[in-house]
């Protein structure tokens, strides 16, 4: 278990926290949004957001809770009480930190904007039209929108989005980089947050020949994120670089 972050020199590469300082704290809680927002080096924090059974947002990688609490509950088909009611483990697996519990969307977004962060909000699923636009309208109507950059794997959700958003900062997630991944971006005005390995700077400079920015994920060791920074990556995101 860490008990610090690993600095690195990022240049001018802009560092995103995965699920917040999840190298530190158990990651998409309020302790891991805490311990990033007291960071000046991270730029935005990242985390998942999933929809309850009686249409609340909560911030939770998986779609089931057993991973991070042992307790077998399905995200969509309970309640934010039944969610919150379920205490998660430490990073360590110990099960002695009663104050470690399902954020809000809305919990996290006010970390967010108390400490001036950018929030990369990742639409976990696939989502109805509705709630991509209940999504937004919570952001908004907590004054951070101009600082939520949207993220996600599902295309549809990437759609939604622009209907709604045409402008908003957005980032295609992908592990592929091919001719159907360059069309849609380019189509949609996306970004792009693609996985290492299997990132190449050959890769990586046809990326960048398209004008995109490029945030890469999840890198958590000194040496392959300082290349990065080398090569020009616009943002960085992971567990414990700093």
């Amino acid at each position: 278990m860490a008990n610090t972050t690993i600095k690195i020199d990022s240049k001018n590469m802009k560092m995103v926290a995965h699920q917040g300082l999840f190298g530190l704290e158990r990651g998409n809680t309020n302790q891991a949004f805490t311990a990033a927002c007291n960071r000046k080096k991270y730029y935005g924090i990242e985390t998942d957001v999933h929809r309850t059974a009686d249409g609340k947002y909560v911030c939770i990688h998986d779609s089931n809770t057993k991973g991070v609490s042992g307790v077998d509950m399905d995200v969509e088909s309970s309640t934010l009480e039944q969610l919150r009611s379920v205490q998660l483990m430490d990073i360590d697996g110990s099960t002695d930190r009663f104050d470690l519990r399902i954020p809000t969307l809305q919990d996290y977004i006010k970390l967010c904007h108390r400490y001036g962060k950018v929030s990369v909000l990742e639409l976990k699923t696939p989502f109805e039209k509705e709630h991509v636009r209940e999504i937004v309208d919570i952001i908004r109507e907590m004054d951070h929108l101009d600082m939520t950059v949207f993220i996600s794997f599902h295309r549809q959700d990437l759609i939604y989005l622009r209907e709604y958003l045409p402008d908003q900062p957005a980032q295609f997630l992908t592990c592929e980089w091919n001719d159907s991944v360059k069309a849609f971006i380019e189509e949609y005005r996306l970004d792009i947050d693609i996985c290492w390995p299997p990132l190449t700077k050959e890769i990586f400079d046809d990326i960048r020949s398209t004008g995109k920015k490029i945030n890469i994920w999840t890198v958590d060791d000194k040496g392959t994120g300082e290349k990065f920074a080398e090569w020009g990556a616009d943002y960085l995101t992971s567990n414990i670089l700093e």
